[in-house]
């Protein structure tokens, strides 16, 4: 295969899965992981992706300060985003004090409590939950505010962190870039959003990742958590069995 061809498949990948890794890549061209590096390197040069570490994304998933981010995320796999909503709304009890965090899946969830008619308490410092939860008088809101973010179309910095601090939740439902059962890593690009996740954690005595089963591996900027401060990760389907096993030697549940 000519370079040109294997960096057209390369692409091909990208546009169909976010995401690719040079391990991935070393064994589908049966080239060296040291060619697939240049490869992509060759690609960044050109503004065709962005690599991470372990691989590459597209440029749009590294541009947190690009103001349509969220407004370009939330209508990319609904139905995987639907599947995993309606599996964390059985989760929620009729008096719980819940946190969804700037997650594109969490306006889902938004929803799906709204259908479920569900009389709880909601914290969040996402703009679109908080118009969501405009609808229904069953759910008490709180919206945290701080410095807007327009990337998260929400609020971040020390100001959110601050209205945080007193609060504490029964249950929190956490987004994700990337999650690693082995190295024992929970991933996201922007700081802001890590400490205000990593604070939100602290707080609640239970703890869901909403994530595709494809973030699995998938290398990100910033740590805010270990699988041992998550209950478990909720997802549209099963992972594979290698993950499944690494998540079973952590104690995590899968749902």
């Amino acid at each position: 295969m000519f370079v040109e061809e294997r960096h057209k498949e390369i692409l091909r990948l990208l546009n169909e899965n976010q995401k690719v890794l040079v391990k991935d890549l070393s064994k589908r061209f049966q080239v060296t992981e040291d060619c697939i590096r240049k490869d992509l390197a060759a690609m960044e040069g050109q503004n065709l992706l962005k690599r991470t570490y372990g691989g590459a994304v597209l440029p749009d998933g590294l541009h947190p300060g690009h103001s349509n981010l969220v407004a370009s995320r939330k209508h990319k796999n609904v139905e995987q985003k639907q599947k995993i909503a309606k599996k964390a709304v059985k989760l929620i009890k009729n008096g719980d004090m819940v946190f969804l965090d700037t997650s594109t899946t969490n306006i889902e969830l938004a929803e799906e409590i709204i259908k479920a008619g569900l009389e709880i308490t909601v914290v969040s410092c996402m703009m679109d939950i908080a118009e969501i939860f405009q609808t229904t008088k069953n759910v008490k809101f709180f919206l945290l505010g701080g410095e807007f973010n327009r990337s998260q179309n929400g609020f971040l910095g020390s100001l959110t962190l601050q209205m945080m601090e007193n609060f504490r939740f029964d249950i929190a439902f956490m987004g994700v870039v990337g999650a690693d059962p082995e190295k024992n890593v929970i991933m996201t690009y922007v700081p802001e959003d890590g400490l205000m996740k990593r604070h939100a954690v602290e707080r609640s005595s239970k703890v869901y990742l909403m994530m595709e089963s494809k973030k699995f591996g998938f290398q990100a900027n910033y740590v805010y958590a270990g699988f041992e401060d998550i209950s478990g990760v909720i997802c549209e389907k099963q992972p594979d069995e290698s993950t499944r096993e690494r998540l079973e030697l952590r104690e995590t549940e899968i749902i």
